[in-house]
């Protein structure tokens, strides 16, 4: 995760997976303190969607780097279909 940080890339698809995963961590924290926010639940769903398909696109661009990506981030690889 660090080594994605150093690049400073901001347009990666790396840096936007981490952005994501935070976003979705930080929505996820405050979800279990405020269970009916439904705005809130929505927009975790949209950023879920996004990340998933930003690691569909990667999964089949560049599958040595997205292998690392997900394991440094600690996030479940997407389903093959």
């Amino acid at each position: 995760m660090s080594g994605i940080l150093q690049e400073e890339k901001k347009g990666s698809v790396e840096f936007q997976v981490l952005c994501f995963t935070n976003k979705i961590r930080r929505l996820s924290s405050h979800l279990e303190l405020h269970k009916k926010d439904y705005s809130s639940q929505r927009g975790l769903r949209k950023i879920l969607g996004k990340r998933q398909r930003l690691l569909a696109y990667f999964s089949k661009k560049n599958e040595i780097r997205y292998n690392e990506l997900i394991s440094q981030l600690n996030i479940r690889a997407i389903k093959k279909r």
